[in-house]
């Protein structure tokens, strides 16, 4: 080959051989992926002094000490190699005897495959199931970052948004199955929900996950705010119902209810079967997940209740403040949350949530997630992230208040 591209150079002169042929164009939609709004806004704000960041969600607090100290004990015991692609055995087990503690049901290790958070556990449902030309009905608003998997993989969205009410938010049923057609492989749900707080019962839970057994689609649940809720230990999950075989991919992470963000390590549930399809993608993916995260996700869940206890009380509080303060502002409209940690709310005469989040920012020096990001039913509103300390969260809505109570 080297000798017949000599020939070839030789033949056409000497001008020839600095000539360079144009680089292959990278993939038209990956070209065209849009960036994320919630990340333009951030970008801008992050080199701005006296900033009070809320666009993404995440607590103001550290990890705590004991998931620390695990991780440290961990890589000074040398547990700094690859691992097993499903995962560090000891986690996953640890995983399934609190998933069956938590929902009272039997448990196994098989079905459970680690991830490098719940992004990468969302980038691989995408994998495993979208083609070229198929599609996947979600219930919106939603975080986007999910949309654009299945947009990576060849696949579109349909979007089937909420509808907003002064008691909360509410899925029409009727609505979400008849978004189904013939190309579509997937139903994905988060509940509770980034950003509306909304939580899905487990009436609603049980007729679509019938719906999806009787009509042959998979149902993907992001169920990473299991824990953060209000008015009970738990959310309802889609695994207090489903068999271990049925067409169901939850995907949970540690990032939110034990302050592990940065640490990047989630797991997958899945049915066993799909155990080593989902390990061959993980090896194509990330080989493994983090060794030392893996080691501090066991001890986050073994010795983490007390944590999560006092963190939902935290953000419960925060959660009062905000609707009793933001909910009260003359141009807000603001449903009951529910779970999670945001506030997602109208903002009388808003039409460009993105330019008013950075008119806000601007203004205020407060970071706000724009409502379009996350798809239909979100133009118009705005997301703020309240898991954040008193004086903080107070600091925020004292400067929000001429904007928004004016």
């Amino acid at each position: 080959m080297a000798g017949r591209r000599g020939n070839v150079a030789a033949a056409a002169g000497p001008a020839a051989v600095n000539a360079r042929a144009a680089p292959a164009p990278i993939r038209p939609r990956i070209a065209g992926l849009a960036a994320s709004p919630i990340r333009e806004i951030a970008h801008e704000g992050m080199g701005l002094a006296d900033v009070i960041p809320l666009w993404f969600g995440e607590p103001d607090m550290p990890t705590p000490d004991f998931i620390v100290a695990a991780c440290d004990r961990a890589l000074r015991a040398g547990h700094t190699f690859y691992t097993h692609n499903a995962g560090v055995a000891e986690l996953r087990e640890t995983i399934a005897a609190y998933t069956a503690r938590l929902y009272g049901r039997p448990f196994g290790a098989e079905r459970v495959t680690v991830t490098a958070a719940g992004m990468n556990a969302l980038m691989m449902a995408a994998e495993l199931l979208i083609d070229a030309g198929d599609n996947l009905v979600g219930v919106t608003p939603m975080w986007p970052n999910f949309f654009r998997c299945v947009e990576i993989a060849g696949g579109r969205v349909h979007e089937v948004p909420l509808e907003p009410g002064n008691g909360g938010w509410r899925l029409d049923l009727d609505r979400l199955f008849d978004a189904c057609d013939a190309r579509t492989r997937a139903i994905c749900i988060n509940t509770p929900s980034n950003p509306t707080g909304w939580v899905m019962e487990r009436g609603e839970q049980r007729a679509v996950l019938d719906f999806c057994r009787e009509h042959g689609l998979w149902l993907i649940a992001d169920e990473v705010y299991a824990r953060i809720i209000y008015d009970r230990p738990a959310a309802p999950s889609f695994l207090e119902l489903a068999d271990p075989e049925d067409p169901l991919l939850v995907v949970n992470s540690f990032s939110k209810s034990w302050a592990m963000t940065g640490w990047r390590v989630g797991w997958i549930t899945a049915p066993p079967a799909l155990g080593p399809v989902l390990e061959k993608l993980t090896e194509f993916n990330v080989a493994s997940p983090a060794t030392h995260s893996q080691h501090a996700g066991i001890a986050a869940i073994r010795e983490g209740e007390a944590f999560i206890a006092g963190m939902v009380a935290r953000y419960r509080a925060a959660r009062d403040t905000v609707q009793r303060r933001l909910g009260n502002m003359r141009r807000v409209r603001l449903a009951p949350m529910q779970g999670a940690f945001y506030a997602f709310f109208a903002v009388e005469g808003m039409s460009d949530s993105r330019q008013f989040a950075k008119d806000t920012l601007r203004k205020t020096r407060v970071g706000l997630a724009p409502g379009m990001a996350f798809g239909a039913g979100g133009e118009g509103h705005m997301r703020m992230c309240y898991a954040k300390s008193p004086a903080l969260l107070g600091e925020a809505l004292d400067r929000l208040a001429p904007l928004l109570d004016s």
